[in-house]
């Protein structure tokens, strides 16, 4: 490894970066030549490889001050690579690292540049016999999927008790999620909008696809039992409507919001059916228990089709890709490679 390499901020040396300015009155994201000596402090530097694509990136490079405060700024909240320099000697020097949530992307730059610093305390060993892009084919989303799954599972869900729905099930999360599930056994129900998906979603092992219409709003409180269990991606009233057919005692883990922040219900699927809705946060969470689920997605619950037809992307491709996100038009993984 050269000096320049291991010792980035000491040589100030330069990198490039899809950073997000304001211009004009609205935020427009493009390639940027940036200074490794204007990254914020942190214990270790990460010569980033590959990155991948979020709803949360999408709302950074649109300008969204609940998710980014201040632009310029380098989204990118998932990202993976080699530690260049470490002030604490963990991780070493030369180890392959992926970061996850905490604040990469939002307010620290993220792995849409090829150089970030970081906490250690933010830093997970690549699981053994992963590489970089396998890590960001999962990122955030493969991250989440797996603990909504973990979730459900310790609230005692399991195959014999019926179908197990996952909304959203052509995005991101919810690809992941239909796949570890047919892993796992379960007859998945997949629940998506997009109805030339329903080829890849039968690949990605679901035994049933219902369109969108599924969960439109009912006048009813309650409505008769059609699932065990669920992952929902999408929150709003599609949750609502997903809580009131849940079979009594099931549980349903809650991840998302692109359908809205508001919960449309009623107390009834809670204490006439014992429903339980089951909050997941992929961002905040201790590292020890991120490591649980990325060692389960390196083992057991290893996704072979979502690794297969993840869609890698440059950085000149992130603006139609993220255009496309909030437009509701994206499906399954894109990881960014840094070429």
């Amino acid at each position: 490894m050269s000096e320049s390499q291991s010792n980035p901020q000491q040589n100030g040396q330069t990198y490039q970066a899809w950073q997000v300015s304001e211009q004009d009155g609205g935020y427009r994201g493009c390639e940027t030549t940036l200074s490794t000596a204007d990254l914020p402090a942190g214990d270790v530097w990460i010569r980033v490889s590959h990155s991948s694509l979020n709803y949360k990136d999408a709302l950074s490079a649109s300008g969204n001050k609940g998710v980014t405060r201040q632009f310029p700024h380098t989204p990118g909240i998932d990202a993976a690579g080699e530690v260049v320099e470490s002030a604490t000697g963990t991780p070493p020097v030369g180890s392959q690292v992926l970061v996850t949530g905490y604040d990469l992307g939002m307010n620290t730059a993220g792995g849409f540049g090829e150089y970030i610093r970081v906490p250690a305390a933010w830093c997970i060993a690549m699981p053994e016999g992963w590489m970089a892009k396998t890590a960001m084919t999962y990122g955030t989303a493969g991250l989440t999927a797996g603990l909504s799954v973990h979730k459900l599972l310790t609230m005692g869900a399991a195959p014999g008790q019926g179908k197990v729905a996952v909304s959203g099930a052509s995005g991101a999360v919810g690809s992941v999620a239909v796949e570890i599930l047919s892993v796992l056994g379960f007859d998945v129900v997949a629940i998506s909008g997009k109805a030339e998906q329903e080829d890849t979603l039968r690949t990605l092992g679901a035994a049933e696809i219902l369109g969108r219409d599924a969960l439109e709003a009912q006048k009813k409180p309650m409505l008769k039992p059609a699932f065990a269990n669920a992952v929902d991606t999408v929150g709003g009233a599609p949750l609502a409507e997903l809580l009131k057919q849940v079979q009594p005692g099931g549980s349903v883990s809650c991840c998302g919001l692109v359908a809205g922040i508001e919960l449309p219900t009623t107390v009834l699927p809670f204490i006439l059916r014992g429903v339980n809705l089951l909050g997941i946060d992929s961002v905040e969470i201790p590292l020890a228990d991120k490591q649980v689920i990325w060692d389960k997605l390196a083992g057991p619950w290893g996704c072979p089709q979502t690794e297969k037809s993840a869609k890698v992307i440059g950085r000149s491709d992130l603006a139609s890709a993220l255009e496309a996100f909030l437009a509701g038009k994206s499906s399954g993984k894109i990881v960014l490679e840094h070429r």
